[in-house]
């Protein structure tokens, strides 16, 4: 999905919400089929009979919203399994199904942060159902706080080495890999590429941060975003593109002052969706700075 921007981007433009992620561990088969079809309909679901398969789930799919496990389980009890998953995953919601009393590993779970709830069995669809629910929604509001936190940080420390470029460089040349450096350590991009342009032409002033090079004179997207004046966003590339497969989001910010293309900053990452139209309204606003930043030392120079 390929959009172009100014400074800011459309809310209608958003991806297609997608479904929740829900881990549910048990190692008795009928109740991972009941949490199947108690969920299914709302939550992307996977399915793991251990507390060590699961963590193999975890590793290969990455975060989940919530996490229902089983207490009483063999080789790893579902507290301990699920102590493990909290330094990787502190946002995610664990629910215990626990079908005795054994009290003293629940209030410690719970007390530490490791648990959210427990639930005694057998346990009622609804009840569970609101309980996960709920669990999803703090989630939710988890992940939107610390990514709001993450993308002001970012922005911030990208903002103070612009501040420090504007007051310390009077090269055009001497300000590209600094520059590019910052945007690629800030915003996790996987590799920047960061070139100068003059009369709608690149110029070979140009700095490559990150594990990728590619060349921008041949590139439709960073083309684009010269012809347009315009950022050009693709935020899951897919295989009609004929672009590098193992890159599944890539921009090209467009850095302009007064109309005047001045440079091109591509970035990519190698997962879909590596970051969010809120991320790259941040973005422009700081590549906004640069052009600013860039005029008054091409004026200087």
């Amino acid at each position: 999905m390929t959009f172009s921007l100014f400074s800011t981007a459309e809310p209608s433009k958003a991806s297609p919400v997608k479904k929740p992620k829900l881990l549910v561990v048990d190692d008795e088969q009928d109740n991972l089929d009941l949490l199947y079809r108690t969920f299914r309909r709302d939550f992307t679901i996977f399915r793991a009979d251990s507390g060590f398969k699961a963590l193999e789930i975890l590793a290969s799919e990455g975060e989940m919203a919530a996490i229902i496990s089983d207490q009483r389980m063999p080789e790893m009890k579902g507290t301990e399994f699920l102590s493990r998953t909290v330094s990787d995953f502190p946002d995610t919601m664990r629910i215990v199904l626990t079908g005795y009393t054994d009290i003293a590993d629940l209030i410690e779970a719970i007390n530490s942060g490791q648990v959210h709830k427990y639930i005694t069995k057998p346990w009622e669809p609804d009840q569970l159902k609101s309980i996960i629910s709920e669990a999803t929604q703090s989630y939710d509001l988890l992940k939107q706080r610390s990514e709001e936190l993450r993308r002001s940080q970012a922005q911030n420390h990208l903002l103070a080495v612009i501040v420090e470029i504007a007051q310390r460089s009077n090269q055009l040349a001497d300000s590209v890999f600094p520059l590019a450096n910052a945007f690629w350590q800030n915003f996790g991009a996987d590799a920047v590429v960061f070139q100068l342009v003059e009369n709608s032409l690149f110029t070979d002033i140009q700095a490559i941060c990150g594990s990728g090079v590619w060349d921008l004179q041949s590139d439709p997207q960073a083309l684009q975003a010269i012809t347009l004046g315009k950022s050009q966003i693709n935020l899951d590339v897919g295989q009609e593109t004929g672009q590098d497969q193992s890159l599944r989001t890539s921009l090209a910010i467009a850095i302009v002052f007064r109309e005047k293309v001045l440079g091109v900053l591509s970035m990519r990452w190698q997962r879909a969706n590596a970051v969010s139209l809120k991320d790259v309204a941040a973005i422009q606003q700081c590549a906004d700075e640069v052009a600013i930043v860039l005029t008054c030392i091409n004026c200087v120079a």
